[in-house]
């Protein structure tokens, strides 16, 4: 069901029908009673949250409440890749939505390749004491830091595209890292021909140590490891997007390694798809994430053969809804929220919802 043809549902009655439990039940979840066991008060949740329910306790508790001021921070799109347009759309649906409760909801941008962009949009936050924050942690240490912020200053957050470990955050919203890279590993053996060359091509201006790209990657190389893959495989750090450059490291890698299957692990796919085609290099299995206009023309084109995607829309559609719930309502999300590991390719991209 998609987020536009989410139906509000009127009374306890329907939700408790829905959630297979009794109607004190979900009275008592809503009204965050105590006496409901930890998993049915989930399924009860998530209901709520599926059919998009409007109770009176929102009336209720706008009564007692000022305006709420929820922020949220995340990349801006780039000539190299429009990804976080999605995301925002989703921001922007539940923008809509939530604003006759008293919610309003700042959107502020940085750029994922400059951490002083991020660090100028942490200090305007600061200025601005939300109520809460809708996170994108690209960079490490300091989106610890502002989460650190926030719980000094008892601010509510919650992550969209990538978690941060021991944090207290409402609830992530965004795909298992490591399992991502561990199906793109299962696509790569089923590519492979015997004595192929693997490539793996990190694209990133940032790269530390638990980048989410990493994590990725050892999810792969455990499938492989799993699975007896038995080839050779190179890694390739692009400290960069402009495509001159791209290009450049990847005349010389296929010039040296001459790989057959090239796995990006990140949305920059069509870049490489972009060099293979510039560079009229045939024969070569490409996989990638995510479903961009770029990535889609080489996809249709035959020149990456598959895309995984993770339901950005719902990413940030979900993370807005669930600092509402939790600050508005006082309902507690559940905290881990996996995105869905979709598999893209020519026979089926008309039909997928981002």
């Amino acid at each position: 069901m998609s987020i536009k043809e989410r139906k509000s549902l009127q009374g306890v009655k329907e939700i408790a029908k829905l959630a297979s439990v009794s109607i004190g039940t979900v009275d008592r979840v809503l009204h965050n009673r105590p006496g409901v066991a930890k998993k049915t008060k989930e399924k009860v949740l998530a209901v709520l949250e599926e059919y998009h329910y409007s109770p009176n306790l929102i009336g209720r508790s706008l009564s007692k409440k000022k305006t709420t001021l929820i922020i949220a921070l995340i990349p801006h799109s780039s000539n190299e890749s429009a990804y976080w347009d999605a995301p925002l759309q989703g921001i922007q649906q539940a923008q809509e939505e939530l604003a006759k409760y008293q919610v309003n909801l700042d959107i502020l941008l940085y750029d994922q390749d400059d951490r002083h962009s991020f660090l100028r949009q942490i200090e305007k936050i600061k200025k601005m004491q939300p109520d809460g924050l809708v996170l994108a942690p690209t960079f490490l240490k300091e989106s610890i830091a502002i989460c650190e912020y926030c719980d000094e200053n008892k601010i509510q957050y919650s992550f969209i595209n990538s978690d941060l470990k021991d944090c207290n955050n409402v609830a992530y919203y965004g795909p298992d890292l490591f399992q991502s890279g561990y199906l793109a590993g299962s696509l790569i053996k089923m590519l492979s021909k015997p004595g192929d060359q693997l490539l793996i091509v990190h694209v990133s201006k940032e790269m530390e140590e638990d980048h989410h790209v990493l994590r990725k990657e050892e999810g792969l190389r455990t499938y492989l490891e799993e699975h007896d893959f038995g080839k050779k495989i190179s890694r390739l750090f692009i400290e960069g997007t402009d495509f001159s450059l791209i290009a450049k490291k990847l005349d010389s890698a296929f010039e040296e390694l001459k790989p057959r299957v090239v796995f990006v692990s990140n949305s920059r796919v069509s870049s490489v798809a972009r060099f293979l085609q510039d560079r009229q290099i045939q024969d070569v299995r490409l996989i990638g994430f995510d479903y961009m206009p770029d990535n889609l023309k080489y996809l249709k084109e035959e020149v990456i053969d598959f895309l995984i995607c993770h339901k950005p829309i719902e990413q940030g559609y979900m993370a807005v809804k669930s600092l509402f719930n939790k600050i508005v309502l006082n309902l507690t999300a559940q905290k881990i929220n996996f995105m869905p590991l979709d598999i893209i390719c020519k026979e089926n991209y008309s039909y997928y919802e981002n």
